[in-house]
């Protein structure tokens, strides 16, 4: 059990190895975070409050990406972008289809934070400033300094509703990858909160959360009023849903979700349109690699149409079907489980059937 256990702690150890952005040293030398707003190619410009940005227009749809933990990722000044082939993704610009869209294309950086040998010392930061580690952060050489007196969750709420102040567009969708979908949703909540009383414009409300092989740590936590996690983003999501946001979940890998490491929260899962992704192109140990295709698969299925569900005329889930679909599938008492496409990486040939739940 201790083996098994080691296994998988190793394997998300190591996600943090995803794609390399190209940043200059001071973004890893000194404390960065907050959001940055992307071009084609990984062409990349921060977003500064009240300043303009060569990717952004306050008129345009938008989709945001929130990465998981980071261990180790200071020191190879490696960040996450849009090109996921050190991820065992493809060789492409994953954002291009939504660009060429006319959307906004983000990424809400937290990497200095979340670089813990510890998943639950990062977990600890998404929501509160006073855990086992504080709000401490790592430098390039290693080294860990003090920081702000605010969570990771208060961090980017402010970076996010900074810098969309005068957003006018009417489509906002959020991704969270792995650890990132707890910030996610934490996120989700304080917008929502901020509209309903009545300091954030409604348009910054998220229509639509997508959470990418999500994970969730056992037990339960002091910060939280001894509740775990995952039931306190139940409790997230049930009230966001009542308020129209729209939740779709993707399960790629067994390491978010063994019960030595990871709560697998089925009964969030059940209250999202929840799709079962089998990366079966990768071996059974190659759990990072699967971890990782849920960012790439969603990201890179918006360039295709809508998958199938097998004997049926009905759409599956992908980043591509329509929020009303989404929203009919969230809604619905079924899961999809991949059936045809599971051993090519291109989402075009996917196919999906559906079961109980």
């Amino acid at each position: 059990m201790r083996k098994l256990m080691l296994f998988f702690l190793l394997t998300l150890t190591s996600l943090a190895e995803a794609a390399t952005g190209v940043f200059p040293d001071t973004t890893f030398n000194n404390l960065d975070y907050g959001l940055y707003w992307f071009g084609y190619g990984d062409s990349w410009q921060k977003a500064v409050p009240g300043h303009g940005n060569a990717y952004y227009s306050a008129s345009k749809p938008t989709v945001i990406y929130v990465h998981g933990w980071q261990n180790g990722s200071t020191a190879k000044k490696n960040r996450e972008t849009f090109n996921r082939l050190d991820a065992g993704g493809p060789d492409l610009d994953l954002a291009h289809a939504w660009l060429a869209a006319g959307y906004n294309v983000g990424i809400l950086y937290w990497n200095q934070f979340a670089d813990e040998g510890e998943v639950k010392d990062a977990e600890a930061k998404i929501w509160t400033a006073s855990g086992p580690r504080a709000m401490r952060w790592r430098n390039a050489s290693g080294a860990y300094s003090n920081g702000p007196a605010q969570s990771a969750g208060d961090l980017l709420f402010q970076s996010y509703k900074d810098n969309l102040a005068g957003y006018s567009g009417s489509n906002i969708r959020l991704l969270g990858h792995s650890l990132g979908n707890q910030l996610a949703i934490v996120l989700t909540k304080k917008i929502s909160d901020a509209v309903a009383a009545g300091t954030l414009n409604s348009k910054l409300l998220p229509k639509r959360v997508a959470l990418l092989d999500p994970f969730y740590s056992n037990q339960a936590k002091s910060y939280l009023g001894n509740r775990w996690v995952g039931e306190v983003c139940r409790s997230y999501v049930s009230e966001l849903k009542g308020k129209g946001v729209i939740f779709e979940a993707y399960r790629t890998s067994a390491v978010t979700s063994t019960v030595f490491v990871g709560d697998s929260n089925s009964g969030l899962m059940n209250m999202t349109a929840f799709t079962e992704l089998k990366p079966w192109y990768f071996n059974a140990v190659q759990q990072t690699e699967k971890h990782n295709a849920a960012v790439w698969h969603y990201l890179w299925s918006f360039a295709f149409n809508p998958p199938p569900i097998s004997g049926s005329s009905n759409q599956a889930a992908s980043a591509k079907t329509s929020d009303s679909r989404i929203a009919s599938l969230m809604n619905g008492t079924q899961k999809l489980v991949h059936d045809q496409g599971a051993y090519t990486k291109e989402p075009s040939d996917d196919n999906f059937k559906q079961n109980a739940r």
